[in-house]
């Protein structure tokens, strides 16, 4: 009597079909270093497995066994599967990738503190018509507001002066809150120095950007431009520290920041919406390049910030003495 007789003697016709069925998968192990014996897979592993061996159109089913899952492939693609997994696991043995190591932060608040205060300070001096130079408010302000046509006509220290001068309070607190809680972030990462530098230089490009993109008769005050050239840094250098943890994410810092643009700085009858597009534009092009640069060398260290935030100064300083003594009132 032959076994197959034997068994369709013994068994019923449906278990038959179920004993030859099985007879033709084999059940992978969970060890590649263990060929021997079946241990169970966790929920995890055997839906990774077995999107693997899908996508490489190699039969698989999953089952339940004991507290956990196996993975059956028919017999003759066994060898297959296995060496399929095996390269699998190889390539992801690493995988995710370690958070990059957090960047060291400067506990520099006193300093950005104290700048934010400067400013505030400034503003009240021209509020309260001291006759410094002999000048009241509305002249400091026709003298050194971002008047597009005097910028194109070359008086370039008004794309700096302008970001120190403010409407009024109201205008001058909200951009010190708001202004002021992404400033400290960028000083923690950066340091004081390299951090004001690039925040000037945004509002200052943003300024001239959009003095040629406005009406001749555009005029605009405020920091906002800056503001939000911080805002555009900081983003842009969150995404290529975190570019690796992020991957296909990588969009993420960019987006959270064009939100904050949408709600923070479109908002308002006076509101310079082309200003704090171009200020945050530049941002992103300044932060992406000083992310790239510190991915190759270290920060500067603190005479180079102190040097940076001199040369800041030295700009501010420079542009309000040409717009005291050039430009058309």
């Amino acid at each position: 009597m032959s076994e197959e007789t034997e068994i369709s003697e013994t068994t019923d016709p449906n278990e038959t079909l179920a004993l030859l069925q099985e007879e033709e998968w084999r059940a992978l192990p969970a060890h590649f270093s263990r060929l021997s014996g079946i241990a169970p897979l966790s929920t995890r592993q055997a839906r990774l497995w077995a999107l693997t061996l899908e996508a490489r159109q190699i039969p698989c089913r999953v089952e339940a066994l004991g507290s956990g899952w196996q993975l059956l492939v028919p017999a003759d693609d066994f060898a297959l599967a296995l060496d399929e997994l095996q390269h699998f696991e190889e390539e992801n043995l690493h995988w995710p990738p370690p958070l990059p190591p957090a960047a060291p932060e400067t506990d520099n608040l006193l300093v950005t503190l104290s700048v934010l205060f400067l400013v505030a300070i400034f503003h009240n001096l021209i509020q309260l018509d001291l006759a410094p130079f002999h000048l009241t408010t509305s002249d400091w302000i026709s003298r050194g507001n971002a008047d597009a046509w005097a910028i194109r006509d070359g008086e370039w220290w008004r794309a700096v002066t302008a970001l120190t001068l403010h409407a009024d309070g109201l205008h001058l607190l909200g951009n010190l809150t708001i202004g002021g809680f992404f400033i400290v972030f960028l000083c923690r990462t950066l340091g004081s120095g390299l951090a004001w530098s690039l925040i000037l230089a945004s509002g200052t490009i943003g300024n001239l950007i959009n003095a040629w993109m406005q009406s001749p008769r555009h005029q605009s005050v405020g920091a906002s431009t800056a503001v939000f050239g911080a805002v555009g840094l900081l983003a842009a250098i969150n995404l290529v520290h975190d570019r690796q943890r992020l991957r296909r994410r990588w969009y993420l810092p960019l987006a959270a920041a064009l939100a904050l643009l949408a709600l923070l700085g479109s908002e308002g009858q006076n509101t310079d919406i082309g200003a704090h597009l171009f200020g945050f534009v530049v941002g992103i092009g300044l932060g992406l390049l000083t992310g790239y640069l510190l991915t190759k060398n270290d920060r500067p260290g603190p005479w180079l910030n102190f040097l940076l935030a001199l040369a800041s100064m030295a700009l501010v300083g420079s542009a309000w003495w040409a717009a005291l003594h050039f430009s058309g009132g």
